[in-house]
């Protein structure tokens, strides 16, 4: 069951005004499937307009930050700041799955915890506040939530390569990724790959992508390493 909502607008220091707006935000799909309602509607439109909003501020932010990157490695920066996995993590940060209204089958089968989910609804939360209160507001949110924890989550930008420097320790080591399974309708595809250490299982993640699987399978097991 998701929490109630007033606990996120204390998480995040945002009190909505339209409070049907920030409903939508937090609503799956699958949630429509099983509540069939006139007046309530998934938040696929908000992530579209969301995903056109973080693009632009993290542009602005990169644009300002990096001033001697040249356009392609501020292109890949970007890439990897806006990416599933990237902003999966700041969903989690903010423990946005546990508000996120979905479907009982949705919700069993782990939804909650399901990157793809929670990165949408983290774009779509970022476009309910920006139309609910301007530039001002999201801009606060972006720069809390997202550009200032730059720094963290750059080991989850490129996991792969950080795994791979890992292992490498001991040449006698080899890592290879594996796709486990490709679940959802050819539009919305969900991929889960897992990565192996010497033929053994050490992470899995799911991503609309397979490089954006194998990035957070990469990122699950260096967790487990460092543990």
């Amino acid at each position: 069951m998701n929490r109630p909502l007033s606990e996120l607008e204390d998480i995040i220091g945002y009190s909505f005004t339209n409070k049907h707006l920030f409903e939508t935000a937090l609503t799956h799909s699958s949630y429509l499937n099983e509540n069939r309602q006139d007046d309530i509607r998934d938040n696929e439109r908000l992530e579209f307009f969301g995903d056109a909003i973080i693009e632009f501020y993290v542009s602005e932010f990169l644009f300002e930050q990096f001033k001697d990157f040249p356009e392609g490695d501020l292109t890949k920066t970007r890439a990897s700041m806006v990416c599933e996995s990237g902003l999966a993590q700041c969903a989690r940060e903010i423990s946005l799955g546990e508000f996120i209204r979905m479907g009982r089958g949705e919700e069993m089968s782990g939804g909650r915890e399901r990157a793809s989910i929670t990165s949408d609804a983290f774009e779509a939360l970022v476009a309910a506040i920006y139309l609910d209160s301007g530039r001002d507001e999201t801009e606060r949110f972006i720069k809390k939530h997202l550009l200032e924890s730059l720094k963290g989550k750059q080991l989850f930008f490129d996991a792969k390569t950080k795994l791979q420097e890992i292992i490498q320790r001991d040449s006698l080591n080899t890592l290879r990724y594996e796709m486990i399974s490709e679940e959802g309708p050819v539009h919305d595809r969900t991929f889960i790959a897992a990565v192996f250490l010497n033929d053994v299982e050490i992470g899995r993640g799911s991503g609309h992508s397979k490089k954006d699987a194998q990035q957070q399978a990469a990122f699950c097991a260096i967790t487990k390493l460092s543990e």
